[in-house]
């Protein structure tokens, strides 16, 4: 059965954006596994993704503070319908970007990263699909805000989609 994949990264609730948009949590309660690529910012927010997620894969960002550090892992990795896939906050300057993460992530399948805000989809020499989400509440010198969803199914990631966040 395909698995309903939801990408989010730095959210900065509620420094950059007081709450997370209607939009985003409709996406949370559509997705069967929500990432988070860290900057959370504040643990309410944690608390509340983790009580509406179906599951909730997260890490912790360079915004984040130590309450958040104890609940969360700098890297993390699961299996999800045969996709090996990792995430963690930074992964450097974009060049050489796919080299780095060959490097450090030789096992997996996926990997999804944040802190730019800037969403990146791009696969390695060695086949690894780096994708950040963008920010969907704070889009930097990006035209709007963003998150990616996709399919897991049966080993293979399809239907990747960069959705922008309207504004009400």
């Amino acid at each position: 059965m395909p698995t309903r994949l939801l990408l989010l990264a730095d959210t900065h609730v509620p420094t950059r954006a007081r709450e997370l948009p209607a939009q985003v949590w409709d996406a949370i309660d559509a997705a069967d596994v929500v990432f988070h690529a860290g900057d959370w910012v504040s643990e309410t927010l944690l608390d509340q993704i983790e009580e509406r997620a179906t599951r909730l894969i997260g890490v912790y960002g360079n915004n984040d503070g130590e309450a958040l550090q104890r609940r969360l892992p700098r890297v993390a990795q699961a299996v999800i319908d045969g996709i090996r896939f990792a995430m963690i906050h930074e992964t450097g300057v974009a060049k050489n970007r796919e080299v780095r993460a060959d490097a450090q992530f030789p096992d997996e399948d996926v990997l999804v990263f944040g802190h730019s805000h800037i969403p990146w989809d791009t696969t390695s020499a060695n086949g690894l699909r780096l994708l950040n989400p963008g920010s969907p509440t704070d889009r930097r010198r990006q035209p709007v805000c963003t998150y990616l969803t996709a399919i897991a199914d049966d080993g293979a990631l399809r239907d990747v989609s960069l959705v922008p966040v309207v504004r009400a």
